[in-house]
């Protein structure tokens, strides 16, 4: 769901193409290794908070903080280090409790023998950058069968959890084709994401969403082995996050931070079968884009996959697809319609785009209906 207008005021209202541009600096500084020195890098004459809105819109205040911790005592910016710290230390205990929140997950849908896997949050993190708390994870992703999503909803109720008003809806169920699923109240409050589906409308759909569930893999969490998506799976999920974001206009560096880390472990051979593999499940182009944001963002990879990225949404200049990653607040972007952007994600292929056209035509009939706001402005529970 796209964020609130409101996340983006400050940033509108300013001119901070240098805050952005530290940012993306302290993100190249990040890949770049260890040894990459952080005093290539300052601040003098930037917004402090407006840096902070970046990073956190973004999801990436953890990697400007590893970079900038690099720097000597004297050279890191006070106040900006304080609240990455500040914000560290909360990804840590958000992403702890959603750690111990998967294990009794795992062990009510492994007790009914329901297939499934987890996706992205901590797990995800873990295995991209051997740390747990890159990225505050407020919720759990886990993905089942169609056939499978009614038995895991009754799972996930025999150990506390409800479904939400708000994903009761037709839209919610068949277009979406997730629930949101919430146990307790505040602070120790705990939500799933249950997922059959993989995209939502407006963007390309995998072929075969049950192929994540035969590809998984056995990642470890406090002596439990837990299933999760595999490395390639990892990598197109991520540009699938990337068409996401870009079709409901959201910074999204840190799922671009995520396709450079997937990416990175494969040599040339993985990149052939990733990109065999993603032309299978029609999402190709998916993958290209991501990596094609990814070179933007983060400065080109010169692999096989980065030189055929470079065809993908070519009409858009690098500046533009930059922005369109970390800046979409900005008022001077131009934008491409989302059908032009599903166009290219078809392969421009006409009868593959009239059918993903119709079904996101579709969802936002049924959105329409089934999302229309009550008198007190809540949204229609069903």
């Amino acid at each position: 769901m796209a964020l609130p207008e409101s996340s983006y005021e400050r940033l509108r209202a300013a001119d901070c193409a240098d805050e952005i541009a530290y940012v993306r600096a302290c993100l190249r500084l990040y890949f770049a290794g260890p040894a990459a020195s952080a005093g290539e890098v300052s601040t003098p004459g930037l917004s402090d908070a407006m840096l902070a809105d970046i990073a956190r819109l973004n999801k990436v205040a953890t990697f400007v903080l590893k970079v900038l911790s690099r720097a000597p005592a004297g050279e890191k910016p006070a106040e900006l280090f304080e609240w990455l710290d500040t914000y560290r230390r909360r990804t840590v205990s958000m992403n702890a409790a959603c750690l111990m929140d998967s294990l009794a997950i795992h062990e009510a849908l492994r007790d009914r023998q329901i297939d499934f896997v987890f996706l992205k949050g901590p797990f995800q993190q873990h295995l991209l950058y051997g740390d747990h708390f890159m990225k505050p994870s407020g919720d759990v992703d886990i993905l089942v069968s169609p056939a499978g999503f009614s038995k895991a909803r009754d799972a996930l109720r025999s150990i506390g959890y409800e479904v939400s008003g708000k994903s009761r809806s037709v839209w919610w169920v068949r277009f979406l084709g997730e629930q949101h699923m919430n146990r307790g109240n505040g602070p120790k409050s705990s939500t799933v994401d249950l997922h059959y589906r993989l995209q939502q409308p407006g963007s390309p759909s995998p072929r075969d969403s049950d192929g994540f569930l035969r590809r998984k893999q056995l990642v470890e969490i406090a002596g439990t082995e837990v299933p999760f998506t595999s490395a390639a799976d990892t990598l197109v999920l991520s540009c699938i996050s990337v068409a996401k974001a870009l079709f409901n206009r959201e910074p999204c560096a840190g799922h671009v931070c995520d396709i450079r880390a997937s990416a990175s472990r494969l040599d040339e051979a993985d990149q052939r079968r990733v990109l065999d593999a993603a032309a299978s499940q029609r999402l190709d182009d998916t993958l290209l884009l991501g990596l094609r944001a990814a070179d933007v963002l983060l400065g080109g990879a010169g692999t096989l996959l980065s030189e055929r990225a470079t065809r993908v949404l070519s009409r858009i200049g690098n500046e533009d697809l930059l922005n369109m990653v970390i800046a979409p607040w900005l008022s001077s972007l131009r934008w491409p319609q989302r059908r032009t952007v599903l166009w290219e994600l078809c392969g421009r292929a006409p009868v593959r785009y009239l059918a993903e056209a119709g079904w996101a035509a579709s969802a936002d009939i049924s959105r329409r209906i089934f999302e229309r706001p009550t008198r007190d402005g809540g949204g229609v529970e069903r």
